[in-house]
């Protein structure tokens, strides 16, 4: 997938403009405004408005342009401080802090004057999604800070009337270094907003840079940790009511008949389900039945129209389906490389495995939520949303009000992972607020976030090799059978190929002399979504267990097989090796332990980890050591990179040894944590990560560490035990919370 980055557009097209108001409001959003614009604030300062290319590949895959609209902002006050405003949301990956840390690189100031707030979102909005914004952000970014640096040390020359080259900046102060005489940032401001800016201002040198691949403290973590933090759970506006949800328990169901208002309780038809709407959260919840381990019991006496058709919407049912499909379904052709069905004729050995893989809710802590302020005019929403830009077109969509007339905050998230791109919340809370003609806060119960979840797919790959007498690869052929996402949403024809589903399948790093990757798309109509890693997290599963099934039939030890299958890939190759380091693979292991190696590629970022296991038997098992090594390009807050590693690690194992969702007659087996197990403190492995940082354009880290974790873990499990595990996952009867 290209990269969507115009570096001309980034800086050459900034205006300028005398504007009264610092931050233009949200209903602008749509108003045309040029791409980047310097607004003069009241108070003195001024800000820029500069449009980031950060598309993620949610919005690339279905063709979208790159935004033409202000989505993110840096804003300079007279009492020199620092805000930088950005299009996307913070799920706890740290991005609002990273990009703000380029800002303030390229200003030359104190990281303590810095902060960084969410900006209003614009007609086209700035994803957060696919690990990408670090990777798309991060030129733009740096370019921005230094085009106001540049005016800033401009306008200070122009004040004292010396040449430019005398002056330098330092600290949010530009100083006239023969006088020594010196003005803040503040007070340049007015005048910078009168320049031009640079159509190529210059970048700090690396040998200069003090804040990029440094350790600095997140900008969120102390109203976090002091409880003034912010999620979409926590908001209250005045005079607002409280719904909770409940959907018709098989998928395709429909309301058939609303319970009857009373006892302080309004319901509202969701077309698929019913809100209750009450005074508080306690009385929303109770209307709906929520609770208990399958939902709860209680609540109204809800009707439902259950088509014939729901029946069909079966687990075992797809898994016949997936079957036939493996065998005769009509696939597309995702890569071919030289001809693996002749090639594969030459081999000496030939192996083939089956993989399944079943469907995976996202389990956020934070449950789905929204809050809606609807006017005749107006409609303000706030939610935890990764796509703020959507939730306004929705909103547009139901309300019959201009995009200008819709203000959307974002507010932190407990979690994404992928769920709250969706616009399913959304939508049900402003249809709520529209129909009861007050300002409403939707919350979800549990039962109803897993019952109701856009899962990972289901999966079922089948991996055919072939090795020759030297132990090379001379044919491979993967054939993958799941839904897909995009045509699910119509955003490709049915039957074409998805991108989702092939990714990490396709653009192997090993040497072989023929591949072959196919596509066929099952027609489950279970509805499904992004999820951290998406088909990163079962393809690099397969290749990785695979690989180690070869290494096995040649008799090699599997990190000297990889080894010699990536001799012409060095980038492969250093993490390879220091992940193989990190782990000590070549050391003895004490009785009882076993390890596994895997690597892949997500997003642009190579990752290795090596996974220590003790205890393995056919029921269980202890994670005693992962080891990490990470090529995501040039690191901006390694502290960062590292808490993505050990989260992707963490929800990795999670969902390999545990994880699985079912469906019966259209419901799903799912209805809380305590049958969808989760790591716990006593399964916590010891996690080390070593970052490879260099000088490359960075990459993405929110989700390159969940797909080597699969298979590294496999590996050892098959070292320890001789079980190959393909059918995912590794424990399902230890699913249950409960189970020690």
């Amino acid at each position: 997938m290209p990269e969507v980055l115009d570096l001309e557009e980034s800086v050459s097209t900034i205006t300028v403009s005398a504007e009264q108001e610092a931050v233009p409001a949200a209903s602008n959003a749509s108003s045309g405004t040029t791409r980047r614009t310097f607004i003069a604030s009241a108070t003195g300062g001024f800000m820029l408005q500069f449009c980031l290319p950060g598309l993620s590949r949610v919005a690339l895959a279905v063709g979208a342009p790159a935004p033409t609209q202000v989505n993110s902002y840096i804003q300079i006050g007279a009492d020199n401080s620092i805000t930088v405003l950005f299009g996307g949301c913070e799920l706890g990956q740290g991005s609002m802090s990273g990009l703000a840390q380029l800002v303030a690189e390229e200003l030359i100031v104190d990281w303590a004057a810095v902060k960084s707030v969410s900006a209003p979102p614009s007609a086209i909005s700035y994803i957060t999604g696919g690990s990408s914004a670090i990777r798309t952000n991060y030129l733009p970014l740096r370019q921005a800070g230094a085009a106001v640096r540049t005016m800033l040390i401009q306008a200070a020359a122009n004040t004292w009337k010396v040449p430019v080259s005398e002056c330098v900046a330092s600290k949010g102060i530009v100083t006239h270094t023969p006088t020594k005489r010196t003005l803040g940032y503040g007070a340049l401001a007015p005048a910078a907003a009168k320049l031009t800016p640079p159509a190529n201002p210059t970048l700090i040198a690396d040998a200069n840079l003090k804040l990029i691949g440094k350790p600095m403290r997140r900008l969120d973590i102390p109203d976090k940790v002091n409880g003034r933090a912010i999620y979409g759970i926590d908001v209250r506006i005045p005079n607002m009511v409280f719904a909770a949800v409940k959907h018709c328990p098989s998928l395709g169901g429909t309301v058939a008949k609303l319970p009857a208002n009373g006892n302080g309780i309004t319901y509202v038809n969701l077309g698929n389900a019913v809100a209750a709407v009450a005074n508080n959260t306690y009385s929303a919840l109770a209307a709906v039945g929520a609770g208990g381990d399958n939902g709860g019991g209680g609540g109204a006496n809800f009707q439902w129209n259950i088509p014939a058709s729901a029946a069909q919407i079966n687990s075992a049912l797809y898994a016949t389906q997936a079957t036939s499909l493996m065998a005769t379904g009509k696939a597309v052709n995702a890569e071919l490389i030289g001809n693996p069905a002749t090639s594969i004729k030459t081999a000496t050995t030939t192996l083939t495995s089956t993989y399944t893989f079943p469907y995976l809710a996202h389990a956020c802590m934070e449950v789905l939520n929204c809050t809606v302020n609807l006017t005749a005019t107006t409609c303000e929403i706030w939610a935890p949303t990764q796509a703020s830009g959507w939730v306004q077109a929705t909103a547009a969509a139901i309300t019959g009000l201009p995009l200008a007339a819709i203000t959307v905050h974002t507010t932190l998230l407990g979690g994404g992972l992928g769920r709250k791109i969706e616009q399913d919340y959304i939508a049900q809370a402003v249809t709520i607020a529209k129909a009861i003609k007050k300002p409403v806060k939707l919350t979800w119960p549990r039962e109803e976030d897993f019952g109701r979840d856009q899962y990972r797919p289901m999966v079922v790959s089948k991996v055919q090799g072939g090795l020759d007498a030297k132990h090379n690869i001379v044919a491979w052929e993967n054939r993958i059978v799941t839904p897909s996402i995009l045509a699910q949403r119509g955003w490709i024809a049915a039957g074409a190929e998805d991108g989702q589903a092939t990714e990490a399948a396709t653009g192997l790093p090993y040497a072989m002399l023929s591949r072959s990757v196919d596509f066929v798309v099952h027609p489950a109509t279970v509805p499904i979504g992004f999820w951290r890693s998406v088909g990163c997290s079962f393809n690099s599963y397969v290749s990785e267990s695979f690989i180690d099934e070869l290494a096995h039939a040649a008799g090699i030890d599997p990190y000297t097989y990889r080894r010699t299958l990536l001799a012409n890939n060095p980038r492969f190759l250093a993490v390879l090796d220091a992940a193989a380091q990190l782990g000590g693979w070549t050391t003895a292991l004490p009785a009882g332990h076993a390890r596994g190696i895997a690597i892949s590629e997500a997003f642009g970022t190579v990752v290795a980890e090596v996974v220590e296991i003790s205890g393995a038997t056919a029921t269980g098992l202890k994670v005693v050591k992962v080891s990490c090594a990470v090529d995501c390009g040039r690191v901006i807050n390694p502290d960062s990179v590292t808490a993505q590693m050990q989260g992707g690690i963490v929800h990795g194992l999670s969902s390999v040894l545990w994880g699985h969702i079912t469906f019966t007659n259209g419901a799903a087996s799912v209805r809380n944590f305590n049958n969808y197990r989760l790591v716990r403190m006593a399964d916590m492995p010891q996690i080390n990560v070593k970052i490879l940082s260099n000088t490359n354009a960075p990459t993405g880290a929110g989700e390159p560490g969940v797909p080597p974790l699969g298979p590294a873990l496999a590996n050892a499990y098959f070292r320890a035990t001789g079980i190959r595990v393909r059918n995912l996952p590794f424990f399902p009867a230890a699913s249950k919370m409960s189970d020690g």
